[in-house]
């Protein structure tokens, strides 16, 4: 099975950025479907895609390893990794479907038979008030999720943060952590996504503030451009910290690792090699005794190949889900993507177990 043509489709979303999608046609008329959404810009993306196509007209889609090394080179920017990571997931849906296999089964099994998800309210919350946040987090819990994240700190920045207290900007921040775990109670896990927003020493002060809130983790406390200054954190907090979304090598996530300054990673199977890269990278933090919860703040291609690639993962804790960014999501895929209590299921279809809607 050969590749015959690679096209792209852009779904428009919201204002806070579209999804893009990656279709693969084999020679046999097989029809492989991947996510390349949120690439530093879709127009960037796209043309990558079309600057690498040339090269794979009549790869064989069996050769993913051999498409690795070749083609997912390290010194590359972000829109050239997130056109890879699309074409990637195409082929190992191909390849399902060609084995007649979901993907995780060719993997090497699967170690669940379904994925926990937690619901990242934060595109579907335009209201930026402590009620805003708390009214859509209760919603999300109604609905079964048993794991809210937010990214409260919208107005607060590393570049004027304050070099004494907290301004009023992180308190407002604060005061929309609390409002949630007013609302959704003691029992649910909460975490806080902070955009790498802040210094070591004002984030260990808000750290401190929030540990009443028994938060699940931190994530992304500040730039990752000295481990030094996330391990001091680390040792200077109560609270866990998440981190590695915006990572995207195996040797990036490989020094984090070694560095010891996280207590969980957040790799993205559209950035960092689809779900070969994902996999490889969850190996990786299964020999440092560090959990893999993947980002995914994606449309549901990218969340059912992450789906086939955590089933496989004995290290997995949970995956992301943008919950409420649209309300015809589901649609968009057949079968329709169902999320039941805040789970989703394992099915026995081929490849990514999905098609889209309309091609």
């Amino acid at each position: 099975m050969k590749i015959k043509d690679i096209q792209t489709r852009i779904i428009p979303v919201t204002k806070r950025g579209d999804w893009l999608f990656v279709i693969v046609y084999a020679d046999d008329n097989t029809i492989g479907i991947g996510e390349a959404s949120h690439g530093m810009g879709d127009k960037l993306v796209v043309r990558r895609i079309e600057e690498i196509k040339p090269d794979l007209i009549g790869w064989d889609v069996f050769q993913i390893e051999d498409f690795h090394g070749k083609f997912f080179r390290e010194y590359e920017g972000h829109p050239y990794h997130t056109a890879f990571s699309g074409i990637e997931q195409a082929l190992w849906d191909l390849v399902g479907k060609a084995l007649k296999l979901p993907v995780y089964k060719i993997l090497g099994g699967n170690c669940r038979n379904k994925i926990r998800l937690y619901a990242n309210i934060n595109r579907a919350t335009w209201e930026r008030t402590p009620e805003g946040f708390a009214k859509n987090a209760q919603k999300a819990v109604q609905e079964g999720f048993t794991a809210i994240k937010c990214a409260p700190f919208d107005n607060v920045s590393v570049k004027n943060i304050p070099d004494g207290g907290l301004n009023s900007a992180i308190r407002q921040g604060i005061e929309r952590i609390h409002g949630i775990r007013e609302a959704i109670g003691p029992d649910i896990d909460l975490m806080v996504d902070c955009h790498s927003r802040f210094n070591p020493g004002i984030f260990i002060q808000v750290a401190r503030e929030l540990e009443s809130l028994n938060l699940f983790w931190l994530e992304d406390p500040i730039p990752l451009n000295d481990l030094n200054n996330l391990l001091y954190i680390r040792q200077s907090i109560s609270t866990p910290l998440a981190t590695g979304e915006n990572l995207r090598t195996k040797r990036q996530f490989l020094e984090l690792l070694e560095s010891r300054a996280v207590d969980y990673i957040l790799p993205d199977v559209k950035y960092v090699g689809g779900i070969l890269g994902l996999k490889k990278i969850s190996i990786l933090a299964e020999a440092a005794g560090i959990l893999i919860t993947p980002h995914n703040p994606s449309g549901p291609v990218a969340n059912a190949a992450s789906v086939q690639c955590m089933a496989t993962v004995p290290n997995f804790a949970f995956l992301e889900y943008a919950w409420g960014e649209v309300e015809w999501r589901s649609r968009l895929i057949k079968p329709p993507e169902i999320i039941n209590r805040g789970f989703v299921d394992l099915s026995d279809i081929p490849g990514l177990g999905i098609e889209l809607s309309e091609i």
